[in-house]
């Protein structure tokens, strides 16, 4: 019998009558107002508009919840459509299921809606994003220890996390303690949140080159994270699909850093237009 182990949640949801709170959907809410908060601080600092931030949000957030689910359904269609699944269970965004890359990536094209009508540049927006957007990432993985998902292989070191028997592997229903690969993930995503405060203010990166660095940083970390796990996941060539992923996101990241390590910063600062810069910042001033 396995002496230290981290024991999960005994529950994942709570209800207030008929209507349930599920922990999963808390920590997503929990991840999107802290990104919303750090993102404003730090456009502030940059003289910018915090309400810029909050106005791009209600862009950013719907789009990328959206991109994070499609991600998940498209790159995992077995678990919804085969014969004896159920495909509504496709909309359950509560049981977990975000892939990140739709989330960037559609959330995005929402962030761009949001920068175009505020007048600014995605990619003054994105340098000012990126360490939120990590931490929220850092937050969100709490869901899925409340969820009992995304753990990773059987394992006996004393941060092993108790799966609950309903919640194990098919394979292995009397291995109790795997690998808490979502904590290992949140630590690293921590991690990044540091690098990138540190790296902004050491090197003072724009043009995306910030946010490409919290690329190049998160799929570092995700490739190591996904050698760990155990659960179901299509792969190509003996890789698992997020491992390939996470590769060629990571050779990107890394190719723009280096074609623009010596750009120089655009004028305009955060692109505000001639015609509102004047106005929308005034208003922010005491």
């Amino acid at each position: 019998m396995q002496l230290a182990y981290l024991p999960s949640p005994s529950q994942g949801v709570w209800h207030l009558g008929p209507v349930p709170i599920r922990a999963y959907a808390l920590c997503i809410i929990a991840g999107v107002a802290a990104a919303v908060w750090l993102t404003r601080k730090r456009w502030s600092a940059l003289g910018g508009n915090p309400d810029d931030i909050s106005d791009i949000a209600v862009w950013a957030v719907p789009f990328g919840i959206v991109g994070g689910r499609l991600y998940h359904v498209i790159t995992d269609p077995e678990l919804y459509f085969e014969p004896g699944r159920q495909p509504i269970r496709a909309l359950y965004i509560w049981d977990g299921g975000l892939g990140i890359w739709g989330a960037v990536a559609l959330g995005a094209v929402g962030a761009w809606i949001g920068c175009r009508r505020r007048g600014i540049r995605l990619s003054a927006y994105a340098d000012a994003l990126a360490p939120g957007l990590v931490l929220a990432q850092a937050i969100g993985r709490l869901g899925n220890y409340f969820n009992q998902e995304l753990y990773g292989k059987p394992t006996h070191l004393p941060w092993g996390l108790l799966i609950d028997p309903a919640h194990r592997p098919a394979a292995t229903p009397d291995v109790a303690t795997y690998q808490p690969t979502f904590l290992y993930e949140l630590l690293w995503d921590l991690g990044v949140v540091v690098l990138l405060l540190w790296a902004d203010r050491r090197f003072n990166l724009h043009s995306g080159r910030l946010f490409a660095l919290y690329v190049a940083a998160y799929t570092a970390g995700r490739g190591w994270v996904e050698a760990l796990r155990d659960d179901h996941a299509n792969h190509i060539l003996g890789l698992r699909l997020n491992d390939w992923t996470a590769l060629i996101v990571f050779i990107a990241a890394i190719a723009y850093l280096l074609a623009t390590r010596n750009r120089p910063a655009l004028p305009g600062g955060l692109g505000y237009r001639q015609e509102a810069a004047g106005t929308e910042q005034s208003e922010d001033r005491p």
